[in-house]
C-alpha cells in the first residue's frame, strides 16, 4: 500500500490497478466509479428561506474502486492515506471518531439498511480523491454519493438519482449528526457536464441550464482560513430571517417564505420591518433569489458578462447586507473583480472563510492566479489556494 502514497492526480486506471496491487485479483473484476466536487454558482444562504440555487458539479473527481468478497467482510481503504478499516455487513453501523472518513460510508450503509437493502456479501473499496479536502467544494459529499453509487450499482439496488442525493443527506442527518442541506449531495448525484442546475431546495424540483462558458473558467479561489464562527453565525442568519419573515406575516404579507417576495413587492413592504438589521438580513434574500433567476437567463442566453455583474453584486450583498464575508473573502473578491479577463467573482458557501469564485478568460487564468494571490499574501499574510475548472458530470460508473 506504501508505493500508492501519492500527492498526484489519480486516474480510474491507476486507481483499479492499485486495486489489484492491493487486493490481488483480476481487473476485469473491479469497477470503479466518479464522483465530482461542485460550485454554487450564486444563490448564497437562501436556500433555507424559500429560494433557488445554482450550482454545477466541476471536474474535480473522487474515485470509488469496488469489488463484492465471498465473505461478509467489508475493506475500505484510502490510496493516499495508510489505514485500513474492516467491518462486516452483519454490523449495526454507528458512528465513532475513530473510524474517521470510514464513517461517511458506515454512515451510507446505515441509511442503506434502514431503506431494507439486503448484502448477500461483503466487498472491499479502494478510493482516490482528486478533490481538494476542506476546500468548500464538498469533498464530503462526493464521498457519500461515490460510495452510496457504486454500492447501489453493484449490489443492484439500483437507487436513482435523486435518491442517492437524500441517501447522502440522511447520512449527514442522522448518523454524522449535522443537520446539512441537500444542495450538495444534489448536484453531485444528478449533475451534468455543461448544464448547471436550478434547485429549489425545499420541494427539489430543477432544471439544467446550459453552461457554456466559451473561452471564460471558473477559478476556484480558497481563503485557506480555518472558520469558527461559521456555525454560530449561520444559526443566528437563519433566526434573524425567521424573526423578518414572522413580522412581515403579522403585518399583513402572505407569504411562507422570505424568497417568496419579488424585488418590487418587498420594497412594498419593507417598512413593516422597523429593524433595520433585520431589514438588511431579508433584502439580501429577496435579491439573491432574483439574481439566480436573472443568472439562469443569462446563461440561456449567453450572456456571461451579465453573468459576471451578478457574481458582483451577490457579493456585494453578502457582505454588506447580509455580513457574512469578512476580510479574506473580500480581498479575494476585490481583488479578482479587479483583473483583466474576469467578468466578476463572489464568495460562495457559509462564508466567513472557505472560497470564493470567479469567472476568468481562460488566457487569463495564470496571470489571474498570480495578481490575486500576491495581493491576499500581502493583506492577509499567507496564500490562497486556486484551481481552475469546467463543468463535469454526476456520479457514473467509469467505462474502463
Amino acid at each position: 500500500m506504501a508505493d500508492t502514497l501519492t500527492s498526484k492526480e489519480f486516474t480510474p486506471e491507476e486507481l483499479r490497478d492499485a486495486f489489484v496491487k492491493l487486493y490481488g485479483g483480476n481487473a476485469a473484476d473491479v469497477a470503479v466509479f466518479s464522483s465530482p466536487a461542485r460550485i454554487n454558482i450564486i444563490g448564497e444562504h437562501i436556500d433555507y428561506n424559500g429560494g433557488k440555487v445554482f450550482p454545477a458539479a466541476i471536474n474535480r473527481y473522487l474515485y470509488v474502486a469496488i469489488r463484492k468478497r465471498a465473505d461478509s467482510k467489508i475493506i475500505y481503504n484510502d490510496a493516499r492515506f495508510p489505514g485500513k478499516f474492516e467491518f462486516s455487513v452483519e454490523d449495526d453501523f454507528k458512528f465513532k471518531k475513530e473510524n474517521d472518513y470510514a464513517n461517511y460510508l458506515n454512515g451510507i450503509l446505515s441509511q442503506l439498511k434502514e431503506k431494507g437493502c439486503k448484502f448477500e456479501c461483503g466487498f472491499e473499496i479502494l478510493m482516490a480523491s482528486n478533490v481538494p479536502a476542506g476546500g468548500g467544494i464538498s469533498s464530503s459529499s462526493a464521498l457519500e454519493c461515490g460510495f452510496a453509487y457504486a454500492v447501489s450499482e453493484t449490489f443492484g439496488f439500483n437507487l436513482d438519482r435523486v435518491e442517492i442525493a437524500k441517501l447522502g443527506q440522511m447520512s449527514e442527518h442522522n448518523f454524522m449528526g449535522v443537520n446539512c442541506g441537500i444542495m450538495d449531495q444534489f448536484i453531485i448525484a444528478t449533475g451534468k457536464k455543461n448544464f448547471a442546475e436550478k434547485l429549489d431546495c425545499a420541494t427539489l424540483e430543477y432544471e439544467y441550464a446550459p453552461l457554456d462558458l466559451g473561452d471564460y473558467r471558473f477559478v476556484v479561489m480558497n481563503t485557506n482560513k480555518v472558520r469558527k464562527l461559521s456555525d454560530s453565525k449561520y444559526n443566528e442568519r437563519r433566526s434573524q430571517c425567521e424573526n423578518a419573515l414572522e413580522i412581515l406575516k403579522k403585518s399583513g404579507v402572505n407569504i411562507s417564505a422570505l424568497c417568496e417576495l419579488t424585488p418590487a413587492k418587498w420594497e412594498e413592504v419593507k417598512d413593516f420591518v422597523p429593524d433595520s438589521l433585520l431589514q438588511k438580513r431579508a433584502k439580501h434574500c429577496v435579491y439573491e433569489n432574483q439574481r439566480v433567476l436573472d443568472a439562469v437567463a443569462a446563461l440561456n442566453a449567453g450572456d456571461l458578462k451579465k453573468l459576471g455583474l451578478l457574481l458582483n453584486e451577490s457579493h456585494k450583498s453578502l457582505k454588506e447586507d447580509y455580513e457574512v464575508t469578512g476580510i479574506e473573502l473580500d480581498t479575494l473578491a476585490a481583488a479578482a473583480q479587479s483583473q483583466e479577463g474576469c467578468l466578476g467573482a463572489r464568495m460562495t458557501g457559509a462564508g466567513f472563510g472557505g472560497c470564493a469564485i470567479a469567472l476568468v478568460h481562460k488566457d487569463k487564468v495564470d496571470s489571474f492566479i498570480a495578481n490575486v494571490q500576491k495581493t491576499y499574501t500581502d493583506t492577509i499574510g499567507y496564500n490562497a489556494g486556486f484551481f481552475a475548472c469546467e463543468s463535469g458530470d454526476g456520479v457514473a460508473r467509469v467505462n474502463l
